[in-house]
């Protein structure tokens, strides 16, 4: 198990969103955020106390999160002198990178000296199987979105948030590195070999009582050219019942990507649906959920509210506005 509570490392990070990581563990575990520790050039600010190694170590800070999603998912030289000082001064390390902790010579070698550990979670522990597509028991629920890192965990968190209040059964299902070091649990959907993650999916979200509802945590998207595939082993592996549309509108372009425009949410409708019900015909989109962050809140609702009359679905932003209309859908279904 990884200590608590965590200091977040957000490093060099160009932009808030490259610090997702640490992000969620802000909005989702706050309890278990003591400070942040940022590099010179830091653009992302989780609102938290900075603090140095020490002044964290003072504060009952446990272990040291690497709070940053960079593209490739690589640990950064630059980060290096932090990182053996953490460990030095008697902190764990975890990280979500794909570079793992383990791998570092350095890293490893002071982390045996000093006796503290490495905590690398996106690495599969599972021998998973290959998928069947057989049906399973209970309802699972799967947000997919117009691009990366558009609100598709926080949308599930606050489903599952809404529907434990209500007394409804449902379980938060983490398949990446943040719902993962937020929930403790999880399958790192990213790093399976691909012949094995639709089948990770499913060993995820088992047989359930029929009024049950898997909350799965989504990843990538089928219009990022970068990161679709993962998209579709979560949409086949999970044979979702019931798919929530995520989209972040103030977008210029596909994260990481300056060529490629978002598609429309009429367009996420229209593919994601088709492939859903290969494995499960009765899948049914049933809301959308806006990331609003970057609007005032007089924009938000407008636009919530035309996106709900255009396309005929309940629409929020579930983070900023609750997510009773998204469950409220959900327990529709029955």
């Amino acid at each position: 198990m990884i200590e608590t509570p965590y200091l977040l490392f957000l490093g060099d990070a160009p932009d808030p969103l490259a610090a997702k990581v640490a992000q969620g563990i802000r909005d989702w575990r706050p309890e278990n955020a003591v400070g942040q520790l940022r590099l010179e050039g830091c653009q992302a600010d989780m609102k938290l106390p900075d603090m140095t190694l020490a002044e964290a170590k003072a504060a009952g800070a446990k272990t040291l999160v690497i709070g940053v999603a960079n593209r490739g998912g690589v640990i950064s030289q630059a980060w290096k002198k932090v990182l053996i000082a953490a460990l030095e001064e008697g902190f764990d390390l975890a990280s979500g990178l794909h570079n793992l902790l383990r791998d570092e010579p350095d890293l490893a070698a002071v982390a045996e000296a000093t006796g503290q550990a490495l905590h690398d979670v996106r690495v599969p522990e599972v021998d998973y199987p290959i998928a069947n597509g057989e049906k399973r028991r209970g309802k699972r629920c799967l947000a997919v979105g117009t691009d990366c890192s558009v609100g598709k965990m926080y949308t599930a968190m606050a489903m599952d948030g809404d529907m434990r209040e209500r007394g409804m059964k449902a379980t938060f299902r983490a398949t990446g590195q943040t719902g993962i070091l937020i929930t403790g649990d999880g399958v790192p959907l990213d790093a399976v070999i691909a012949d094995f993650m639709a089948g990770s999916v499913e060993w995820l979200t088992p047989d359930n009582d029929d009024d049950h509802w898997d909350l799965i945590e989504g990843q990538g998207s089928l219009f990022h050219v970068s990161y679709s595939g993962v998209t579709m082993a979560l949409i086949h592996g999970g044979q979702p019942d019931a798919l929530i549309l995520c989209h972040e509108p103030t977008r210029p372009h596909m994260r990481g990507l300056p060529g490629y425009t978002l598609p429309t949410l009429e367009t996420l409708r229209d593919t994601a649906l088709p492939l859903a019900r290969i494995a499960n015909p009765a899948c049914e989109v049933v809301g959308i959920s806006v990331n609003t962050q970057n609007m005032s809140e007089d924009e938000a609702r407008a636009y919530c509210e035309e996106t709900e009359q255009r396309m005929g679905l309940p629409t929020t932003d579930p983070y900023r506005f609750g997510a009773a209309k998204l469950v409220d859908a959900l327990a529709a279904m029955g």
